[in-house]
């Protein structure tokens, strides 16, 4: 039990709340009800294969960095409390869960692009190093998931609507990255990585943050609108952008105390909103 809660420590398990609940809205959109006990079981599995890769990846490829960070002296592979080969061999296991389930349980267009998505989040962990649009790189990885909830669901992915919403939820993300580094914007700087709070300084990242959110709130309004959906997800949109302007209320270019509550507490709620909404409006039906 030990083990098994350094490894959800590890992959950071409690932020799955961020992308699955995207990835709901947009299979119940796609279906217009539920879906298939086999595709809400694909999604789920493939949604925790893909993710659990990505973040056991990503504290493997960054564990020299976080050996430096005090931050992240305490992460599992830091303190010891697991080993390099345990990661890698999540990291291998949950990757092919990903790809078994688009294969045996989706449909031959998840299992086409099941290469391209595990290779952009897995990439991910390199991007700071040479780039500043990392934020955005993230962003993208999470928005792969209501796009590939779309196509479980309906084989292809010519209608518009998840799109826009994956879309939103890549400028949503790549927007809340930018507040979470700025906690670690001396650090970045010091070891010559390319987060935007470490290169053009905090208060910049913060009016990109800014204007990330303003584009995807205005996006998931296109969602709504794309996808039909009724009142209830118009509503949704409404808490969704007070929960936004909430979340930038937290954090100021001189005070970080509550970037946490930014960063996990408001955003966690932005998608439990989102997919409530448009239950709401599909089930129904």
């Amino acid at each position: 039990m030990g083990r098994l809660a350094d490894t959800l420590e590890l992959v950071k398990f409690s932020h799955t709340l961020f992308a699955l609940p995207f990835a709901a809205a947009a299979a119940l959109a796609a279906a217009g009800g539920i879906p298939t006990n086999r595709v809400c079981g694909g999604i789920l599995l493939a949604m925790v294969g893909a993710r659990t890769a990505a973040m056991a990846f990503n504290r493997i490829a960054d564990l020299r960095y976080d050996r430096e960070n005090p931050r992240t002296a305490m992460r599992p592979l830091v303190s010891g409390r697991l080993g390099l080969g345990w990661a890698w061999g999540v990291t291998g296991a949950s990757a092919a869960l990903f790809v078994a389930a688009c294969a045996r349980l989706l449909n031959p267009l998840c299992l086409l692009l099941s290469p391209v998505a595990l290779g952009w989040v897995l990439g991910y962990s390199y991007a700071k190093r040479f780039t500043s649009a990392a934020h955005l790189w993230l962003g993208v990885g999470l928005g792969m998931a209501p796009v590939g909830a779309w196509a479980a669901v309906r084989g292809d992915l010519s209608d518009p609507a998840p799109w826009i919403l994956g879309t939103a939820v890549a400028l949503w993300t790549a927007g809340f990255d930018l507040l979470y580094a700025c906690q670690d914007a001396e650090f970045d700087k010091s070891m010559g990585l390319h987060a935007v709070p470490a290169r053009f300084g905090i208060p910049v990242a913060l009016k990109l943050s800014t204007l990330l959110h303003v584009l995807a709130a205005g996006l998931l309004a296109g969602f709504v609108r794309a996808a039909g959906l009724g009142t209830y997800s118009w509503a949704a949109v409404a808490l969704v952008g007070a929960l936004l302007v909430w979340e930038h209320t937290l954090v100021k270019p001189n005070d970080l105390s509550r970037v946490n509550a930014a960063f996990f507490t408001a955003n966690a709620a932005v998608s439990f909103v989102v997919a409530v909404g448009v239950a709401a409006d599909v089930l129904p039906r």
